[in-house]
């Protein structure tokens, strides 16, 4: 009994206090009533985007293909099989014959034998003939007579040329001025460079020290006044800003922000509900109100007289029109055949000729032929065929 009456209650969450609990509904209610007809409006977007995307935007969109398809894509198609290409292939074929085969055989035949003649076969022959000997003639006497006087002129220009500039400056070098740069050097070390190096170790060097050491402690004793100011600085931040700015947002911006991040999604879940139960009873009306009563016009009044439609007057006229149609292509060919045949006889009455047969259907293969076995057949129907030719086409033939 003790320890259940210690026990915390079960809707208590961790961290939380009886403000928190007290102030949840009445944030949850308020956050609803703004929530909820926002939540109805985009279940009504998105219901009218799907409806829209069902019923007019993807039969426009096979509509439109279907149209892009015959109207752009299909004579595209034929006119670059049928029109570009043969065109294209004549083009090229015009353009070679114009262009490209006159230069070939303007290079060919005309250029490359008259390079090849005109100037290669004369140029080499003037290389192998004439330059390649004078050329070796040249090489000889520039082996034999020239290298060696060139040799002998150079020594001899060489050895001139140091005994009148070099030596004279080596000795310059190593017997003046080498032994006036050492007497320059031991009396600069004796007289500058020993003089400051003893001022710099005996005199600078202790007064540097002492400098550093005064201070260093000056240092020392301002960093241990600025360590304290910093820590009390710090120390009054910590107290007077930090602690109260954290104790705001942990004891109440953070359970807060929390409770309205909740309520916002409670609030969405149940306007989700409540806008699905308006949907259903929209829809429920709907049917009932106009669906239904149209269903049943179109099944107990529609259907009968569209079957009746269908059988009584379509059928009959469709046939119609089918045989009328026969007779219409029948007529024609029987007219066609007529003037072309009246037009044959008239071109034989004017020039003249032989008589062109006319085409006729092939004969059954069961009827007999003139000159062929008959062969046995067990069919009740099959007529032989007239052995006898008629007269006109014998008069025919004499004529």
């Amino acid at each position: 009994m003790d320890y259940g009456k210690h026990q915390a209650p079960a809707h208590y969450e961790a961290g939380e206090g009886c403000l928190t609990t007290l102030i949840r509904v009445p944030v949850r209610i308020v956050v609803l009533v703004i929530v909820l007809p926002v939540r109805m409006v985009w279940d009504v977007l998105v219901a009218g985007a799907r409806a829209a995307d069902r019923i007019l935007l993807r039969p426009l969109g096979r509509a439109l293909s279907w149209l892009f398809a015959t109207l752009v894509s299909a004579p595209a198609v034929w006119l670059y099989a049928w029109v570009l290409t043969p065109l294209g292939h004549a083009l090229r074929w015009l353009a070679a014959a114009l262009f490209v085969w006159p230069w070939v055989a303007l290079w060919r035949y005309v250029l490359v034998p008259a390079v090849r003649y005109g100037l290669v076969v004369p140029v080499v022959w003037l290389y192998e003939v004439v330059l390649t000997p004078i050329g070796h003639g040249l090489r000889w006497v520039y082996r034999e007579l020239l290298a060696p006087a060139g040799r002998g002129i150079a020594a001899v220009v060489g050895w001139l040329l140091t005994a009148l500039f070099v030596w004279p400056v080596v000795g310059l070098w190593r017997y003046v001025l080498v032994p006036l740069a050492l007497a320059a050097a031991w009396l600069a070390e004796h007289l500058i460079v020993r003089p400051l190096a003893w001022a710099y170790r005996e005199l600078l060097t202790p007064l540097g020290h002492g400098i550093t050491w005064l201070l260093e402690l000056l240092a020392r004793g301002i960093a241990a006044v600025g360590s304290g100011l910093w820590a009390a600085v710090v120390w009054l931040v910590l107290t007077l800003l930090v602690a109260p700015l954290g104790w705001l947002y942990r004891r109440v911006l953070a359970p807060v922000g929390r409770e309205i991040v909740a309520a916002f999604g409670v609030a969405w879940r149940i306007a989700g509900y409540i806008s699905r139960a308006v949907g259903r009873a929209i829809a429920w009306l709907a049917w009932h109100l106009i669906g239904a009563p149209v269903t049943w016009v179109y099944r107990t009044v529609c259907t009968p007289v569209g079957h009746f439609v269908r059988d009584a007057v379509w059928a009959p006229a469709k046939r119609a029109a089918v045989e009328a149609g026969r007779a219409a292509r029948a007529a024609l060919r029987t007219a066609r055949e007529t003037v072309a045949r009246a037009r044959r006889d008239a071109w034989r009455a004017l020039v003249g000729g032989s008589r062109v047969p006319e085409p006729r259907e092939p004969g059954s293969p069961l009827a007999r032929r003139l000159g062929v076995t008959q062969q046995a057949t067990t069919v009740p129907s099959a007529a032989p065929e007239p052995e006898i030719s008629s007269l006109g086409e014998k008069n025919a033939e004499r004529g």
